[in-house]
């Protein structure tokens, strides 16, 4: 499985010139993965450690126990001033002036053509001193890829009263498996109260805390934002928990393919919209009937008329992955979509894809034909997630 990992896992300086590279840069705990035989890559402008003791192992530890991810790469930006919810509704199209404190919200950062620029989860802050962000009202986590390029945009089209604190002085650690919870609550105790995407302000060792119970594996856990020189212990002390290891970028992608959950630069780009990514949860029913988020008109056509192509899972025949780039072509050999993401997936013991295809192709059970290198691979729709998520929300399971 590790021999396969160059081609699994997506190059985030695909299409960069040589000479144009963006300078890497070191996570708050580049030494500490280092340490642990983590093997560093470059990710989304960062080293960071794509595997520790195979992605196959680690993908299963994760499933069965609890994983620790470094997300550090990722954006943290606290939004401060009067009208922030919203001034970010004019951009996102969830309903952010009706998030309670401390809840989360999925949602798309849209151009004026409903293409999707980022996609990023929200939390209305508690009152001012109930948490570590200072005055900001709003949190705001972005893809570590687009984070810079996401600040300038919202920049450019949110009101001048409006303040962005990228908090690069902050760690984030992400903790995923069934087990995630309890082990993180013997170091945090109340964090098990938390349920799917609400937060809360905790302390260790007198540092602040925000964490998030939510995560992109599929599987229950929690986002722990702490401050960069806090991040070190609070490592070591929750990989000496005996559920914990850490878990590198290779088998954080395979967990999200099986959940499929969409990677931002493959499954999701500024051509595509929300209702062709299959992602129309996103857009909230206020919003919708308001149509007064970016890239409206088109968006509300697509969801009232359909898409012309539609995201979707794929079952591949045989043991060979299909990778991102490969082909869907027609009985004729025209190519009629691409794939997105693909690889092989451990807990399902198969290779299995994301692709757009046409929308009438797009239906569960569709065989198809995917071509990769000159070679055929037969295909089927398959209904996401691959893998049943395991979110503990309020009122159970």
């Amino acid at each position: 499985m590790s021999d396969s990992l160059p081609e699994m896992l997506p190059d985030p300086l695909d299409g960069v010139d040589e000479g144009d590279e963006p300078a890497i840069q070191l996570l708050p705990l580049d030494a500490w993965h280092r340490a642990r035989g983590g093997r560093m890559v470059p990710f989304a402008g960062y080293e960071m450690p794509v595997q520790y003791e195979g992605i196959m192992a680690e993908h299963l530890w994760t499933r069965e126990h609890a994983g620790l991810f470094d997300v550090s790469h990722m954006g943290q930006v606290g939004f401060t001033g009067d009208g922030v919810a919203k001034a970010l509704e004019a951009v996102l199209p969830g309903d952010i002036a009706g998030l309670g404190a401390a809840r989360i919200r999925y949602s798309l950062l849209l151009n004026d053509e409903g293409g999707i620029l980022d996609d990023l989860m929200v939390t209305t802050l508690p009152a001012e001193g109930a948490h570590p962000f200072g005055e900001a009202s709003h949190y705001v986590v972005v893809n570590g890829a687009t984070k810079y390029d996401d600040l300038a945009y919202l920049l450019d089209v949110l009101p001048d009263d409006i303040t962005m604190n990228l908090m690069e002085d902050q760690a984030l650690l992400a903790v995923q498996g069934p087990q995630a919870v309890a082990a993180v609550a013997r170091l945090v105790p109340g964090v098990d109260q938390l349920v799917f995407m609400t937060a809360g302000a905790f302390a260790w060792n007198g540092h602040e805390l925000w964490i998030s119970r939510s995560g992109y594996t599929g599987e229950d856990g929690v986002e722990i934002s702490i401050p960069a020189e806090a991040a070190e212990g609070f490592a070591d002390a929750l990989c000496a928990e005996p559920e914990v290891k850490p878990i590198g970028l290779g088998a954080r992608d395979s967990l999200r393919l099986e959940a499929g959950l969409p990677l931002y630069g493959h499954d999701l780009d500024p051509e595509t919209t929300p209702v062709m990514a299959d992602l129309g949860f996103a857009l909230s029913k206020r919003r919708r009937e308001a149509g007064d988020f970016a890239g409206a008109a088109r968006i509300l056509a697509e969801r009232e008329g359909g898409a012309a192509v539609k995201r979707v899972g794929l079952s591949v025949a045989g043991r060979q992955p299909v990778r991102e780039g490969a082909s869907v072509v027609d009985a004729d050999g025209a190519v009629i979509g691409r794939v997105t993401s693909g690889g092989f997936a451990p807990s399902v013991g198969a290779p299995i894809a994301m692709a757009y295809v046409p929308a009438e192709l797009a239906a569960p059970g569709t065989p198809l034909r995917l071509v990769q290198r000159g070679k055929i691979h037969e295909a089927t729709v398959a209904p996401m997630p691959f893998v049943p998520h395991r979110y503990v929300r309020a009122g159970g399971k």
